[in-house]
């Protein structure tokens, strides 16, 4: 796969997927939606990870700098 995003795009990520996660483990959100927030966090470091974000593919977007011929 081809890497789509940028630098800060994966920063911003991995620093929600932080943040989901210390709401939950601190209990401010629970339930369902804490469930979705910890499934999202991790879709984010997964794609942070890799470096390619699957929706940013289907729309033809990139965060990632070009590169000078």
């Amino acid at each position: 796969m081809k890497k789509n995003m940028g630098t800060v795009d994966r920063v911003l990520r991995i620093v929600l997927a932080l943040v989901f996660a210390g709401l939950y483990a601190t209990g401010m959100v629970q339930g369902t939606v804490g469930i979705v927030l910890l499934v999202l966090g991790g879709v984010f470091v997964l794609t942070s990870l890799l470096g390619t974000c699957p929706i940013y593919s289907v729309l033809g977007l990139s965060t990632c700098p070009t590169k000078k011929a």
